[in-house]
């Protein structure tokens, strides 16, 4: 978690060094933000050495990872999490729009949406949630919900991704992906009705896939 940390700062230096170039010069400062890019990379690949790359699995299988972080509290936890996906909007927003990494940043911020999910121990914070005396009950609302939101963006990157640029069929199932670990997390708050409209969604999703299939429409 230091190393990531250390990424992150690193990575914010360099980008600040961007801002000033374009302040001072009107001019961006590709090598800056190219470094500040593999940097970040770093970052989400050291975090992926605690948790684990995976999308959606059960959550007994992430035990294992949280034990390594047992003592790291999950306030710390949420706030290198925030630090870390607000350093990639800084670099997404200094490269612009029509950058050649548009659609790169999409796999990015895939990468850094997993980390931040399985960071959580969600059968903990399951109880957490709903229980406002618990030490740990502000940050994991908190975390919760910032997880959720990261995880229904990448579902939608993802899709857009398949649909406006790549038409890879591995698109479209880590965006079916992202909508179950999704659904996951409604089952395991016990929200029936948000878990059932995201089954049914991730359904839709999938029958498109498979008719793109059967037509011809993927690579």
């Amino acid at each position: 978690l230091l190393l990531a940390e250390q990424m992150i700062y690193v990575a914010t230096l360099y980008i600040q060094i961007n801002a000033l170039s374009v302040h001072i010069m009107d001019t961006r400062n590709n090598d800056m933000l190219n470094d500040a890019r593999k940097i970040l990379y770093k970052a989400i690949i050291y975090l992926e050495e605690i948790v684990s790359t995976t999308v959606d699995c059960p959550y007994s299988d992430l035990v294992p990872n949280w034990e390594k972080i047992a003592n790291t509290p999950v306030e710390k936890r949420y706030y290198l999490v925030r630090k870390l996906g607000l350093c990639i909007q800084m670099l997404v927003d200094a490269f612009g729009d029509n950058s050649k990494w548009k659609w790169s940043f999409v796999e990015m911020r895939g990468r850094f949406t997993v980390v931040a999910k399985n960071l959580i121990d969600m059968k903990k914070a399951s109880k957490d949630f709903f229980e406002p005396s618990s030490p740990e009950y502000d940050s994991t609302v908190l975390y919760v919900r910032l997880i959720k939101k990261l995880i229904d963006q990448s579902a939608q990157d993802y899709r857009d991704k398949y649909e406006l640029s790549s038409r890879r069929i591995d698109d479209m199932k880590m965006a079916i992906n992202f909508l179950l670990a999704l659904r996951r997390i409604a089952i395991v708050m016990n929200d029936k009705d948000e878990a059932e409209e995201l089954k049914k969604k991730a359904a839709v999703w999938k029958g498109k896939m498979e008719a793109d299939q059967k037509s011809g429409r993927v690579s």
